[in-house]
């Protein structure tokens, strides 16, 4: 059984994207198994310091929340300490801001040991400044030894303050061993000089959905795909496979984090570390869910956080998804364009992703002995063979390979 709650929206002075940003609750709000049954919005030029809403609008939503019965309202924008207790107090139910949504379907998804200490972070970040008012009923606590009270010593606010402080402290001491040994893992795969591309984008714009075509194509392990669905915030660790291609040419591939408007800022914060496959990558994929009416905006979005965590200088791949669910497609030059589910661009796509990080393969011929079959058979491994002929000299290869290979095996050059 879902959990039905009422949408609250302010809309101060004529937001541009206001309309798109309440649907966009909704659909948080079903990723944490909150039914919308009911919403109100207000036109604002500020918001009110006591409710957030007016106080006209709290008891309007009073009784709506009477007669909907509903469990739950969830403001659009976040609320501070003070207006969370005021409208609790007011309304009798629970509260959530979009911020504190957005953390609970985080909580939800979190899989790996990294991304639940990651998100415990940001949820003790963002309770830290709201712990006023919080048990007040009990009161100070004496400061001093046995019946003399010499001191008022610390309130009960400060002693949870402190709690947290700590366990922040003892949780982030915990993600930099975690951060290390991804580093070590990354650089691992520098070393190997196979390039590092990366899935980023807006939620549910279907970054998943691409590297499982991918996998599907180019591997035969179905073990290796990654989880997809259709709803916010599938993903939140980040996945890497290795996509080999029928001509031997290979490329690590990330599976990112969505993004999304008004992302809490520590979050993205305690998620810098994961995100930091983007930042490290020698291309990214930026996938659009073209068939979404605001996808213009969900660009700007994403390439703002990509500006956060640095790495805008990166170059990128517009990838148009979806395109199977639009009515009236008309393509232009601004990308590639693609469906995830029906296979349609992937060979596009591919194409571009070649184009921009194989640059520096090289076409040439060598001469391989006889006697030295292993790299006859490590070219075929790792090159790709253009065609093969036998001579009393040895093998003759015609090949494209990385300069890396290039270098290694230029003493077995045909020069003609």
């Amino acid at each position: 059984m879902k959990v039905k709650g009422i949408l609250v929206g302010v809309n101060i002075n004529n937001k541009n994207n206001f309309d798109e940003s309440m649907i966009e609750l909704e659909n948080l709000a079903l990723a944490c198994d909150i039914e919308s049954v009911g919403s109100i919005v207000q036109n604002s030029k500020q918001v009110n310091p006591t409710y957030y809403i007016g106080s006209g609008k709290i008891d309007e939503l009073s009784n709506i929340i009477e007669s909907l019965e509903a469990e739950v309202v969830i403001f659009n924008n976040e609320l501070s300490s003070s207006q969370l207790r005021n409208i609790e107090s007011k309304l009798k139910c629970q509260v959530l801001d979009r911020t504190s949504l957005i953390l609970d379907i985080f909580a939800q998804r979190a899989k790996t040991r990294e991304a639940k200490l990651q998100v415990e972070v940001a949820r003790l970040k963002y309770l830290l400044p709201r712990l006023i008012g919080a048990n007040e009923n009990l009161g100070r606590q004496s400061g001093g030894v046995g019946t003399k009270n010499k001191g008022v010593g610390e309130t009960k606010l400060e002693l949870d303050r402190r709690k947290i402080e700590d366990k922040i402290a003892v949780l982030n001491k915990e993600l930099e061993t975690l951060k290390h040994q991804r580093n070590t893992q990354r650089n691992k795969r520098n070393k190997s000089n196979i390039p590092s591309i990366a899935l980023v984008g807006y939620t549910n714009a279907g970054k998943s959905s691409v590297m499982n075509e991918l996998i599907n194509r180019f591997k035969d392990n179905d073990d290796k795909k990654v989880f997809e669905k259709d709803m916010l915030f599938a993903t939140l660790e980040t996945y890497v496979r290795n996509i080999k291609l029928p001509d031997n040419k290979e490329f690590l591939l990330s599976d990112t984090v969505g993004f999304v408007s008004d992302l809490p800022h520590d979050l993205v914060k305690a998620f810098r570390s994961t995100l930091e496959e983007a930042c490290e990558a020698d291309l990214l994929i930026h996938v659009i869910d073209i068939s979404n009416p605001n996808y213009e905006s969900h660009i700007d979005v994403t390439n703002e956080t990509l500006k956060q965590i640095g790495a805008e200088h990166i170059p990128v791949i517009y990838a148009y998804n979806k395109v199977d669910l639009m009515k009236l497609f008309i393509p232009s030059d601004r990308g590639i364009y693609i469906s995830a589910k029906s296979g349609i661009g992937i060979e596009e796509l591919i194409e571009s992703i070649c184009k921009k990080v194989f640059r520096d393969y090289i076409t040439c011929k060598v001469l391989i002995p006889y006697n030295e079959g292993e790299i006859v058979a490590y070219l075929n491994e790792n090159a790709s063979i253009i065609n093969t002929n036998y001579t009393d000299e040895g093998t003759i290869l015609n090949i494209e390979c990385s300069k890396q290979d290039y270098d290694r095996y230029k003493n077995y050059l045909i020069l003609n």
